[in-house]
């Protein structure tokens, strides 16, 4: 995720102290996030940047929503409906050069993760590998502009405005976006 230098440390503060609170040990935590206890220390730090799975999944285990670790408080989080007007929606930062808005985080205790992602394009990288992402439940993706394509578990599908694919995220998936303007998509992230 990009965040400013400062705002990592806060909230790799608040993250460290939530696990002391509930006494989890670190270990239980890097196996919980898949890597090594140097890694999730560093990450704990706030010496590097978080991943949405990171956060995901220490917001799944404290019983936290993902904005209070974002923002430090429950108080702002609305139980009854949460409208995000076009454009907003906390910025959450899961891969290089791609935008990800967080449609849902002000909405407490969310089953889903709605996504608005924004992937530009980029000649090079649709001569390479694609990057690939992992992550506990089910996603569910629905082109909205330009066409992506999409690796999934060694297949790769192409998919235009109008479709969508839903998949079971722990098998490892990327995507580039093939059309010169690049792709907009919402992605719906199903938690366990």
């Amino acid at each position: 995720m990009t965040v400013p230098n400062m705002d990592i440390k806060i909230i790799a503060e608040r993250i460290k102290c939530i696990r002391e609170d509930l006494d989890i040990s670190v270990e239980e935590m890097a196996a919980l996030c898949e890597m090594s206890v140097d890694k999730y220390l560093e990450m704990e730090s706030g010496n590097v940047d978080f991943t949405f799975s990171f956060l995901n999944r220490c917001a799944v285990r404290f019983g936290v929503d993902i904005s209070a670790l974002m923002t430090g408080s429950v108080t702002s989080l609305l139980k009854t409906y949460a409208v995000e007007r076009k454009g907003s929606g906390l910025r959450v930062d899961r891969r290089k050069d791609f935008e990800y808005r967080h449609l849902a985080s002000r909405f407490y205790n969310h089953r889903v993760d709605p996504l608005y992602v924004d992937v530009p394009y980029n000649e090079d990288a649709l001569n390479k590998p694609i990057d690939t992402n992992t992550h506990e439940g089910q996603e569910f993706d629905y082109v909205l502009e330009g066409q992506l394509k999409y690796y999934i578990g060694g297949k790769i599908e192409y998919l235009s405005a109008g479709d969508s694919i839903i998949l079971d995220s722990s098998i490892p998936h990327g995507m580039v976006a093939t059309s010169v303007g690049g792709c907009k998509f919402l992605a719906i992230v199903i938690k366990k």
